[in-house]
């Protein structure tokens, strides 16, 4: 006797698509989870009861809710986060590499030197300033 041939086909899928349902439906909970936490337009007795009616309430409807209610904010949200997470990454790349940004900087003065902006001395300082 085979192992599977008293479980039909029809009752894999079926299965297949409640655990694939199930695993959405924690992803977003999750997500709406990191949202409330997220938002700072919520204060805190507000994050309070969209927990309180999240964990309390029916499992599918405090989701549902919150995705009617405050779905467009939650997607904003998710894009300032990017938008943090790039500048604070273009601003640690800015500062691990800080040579060529000395290099330019040191090019500029050694101009500003020979137009005569600047003098001999104050070039020095600046100098010794950037490469300390």
């Amino acid at each position: 006797m085979l192992l599977g041939s008293d479980y039909p086909l029809l009752s894999v899928f079926w299965s297949i698509l409640f655990f694939t349902f199930f695993f959405l439906w924690i992803f977003i909970t999750i997500q709406v989870v990191v949202d409330i936490f997220r938002s700072r337009d919520l204060k805190g007795w507000a994050k309070a009861l969209w927990l309180l009616l999240l964990i309390v309430g029916p499992p599918f409807l405090g989701v549902l809710i919150y995705l009617i209610a405050r779905g467009g904010k939650m997607h904003q949200h998710q894009i300032d986060a990017a938008k943090q997470q790039e500048e604070a990454f273009s601003e640690y790349v800015k500062q691990a590499g800080g040579g060529s940004n000395v290099a330019d900087q040191l090019h500029k003065l050694s101009d500003l030197k020979d137009k005569g902006v600047i003098t001999q001395g104050e070039f020095d300082a600046q100098k010794a300033k950037l490469l300390s």
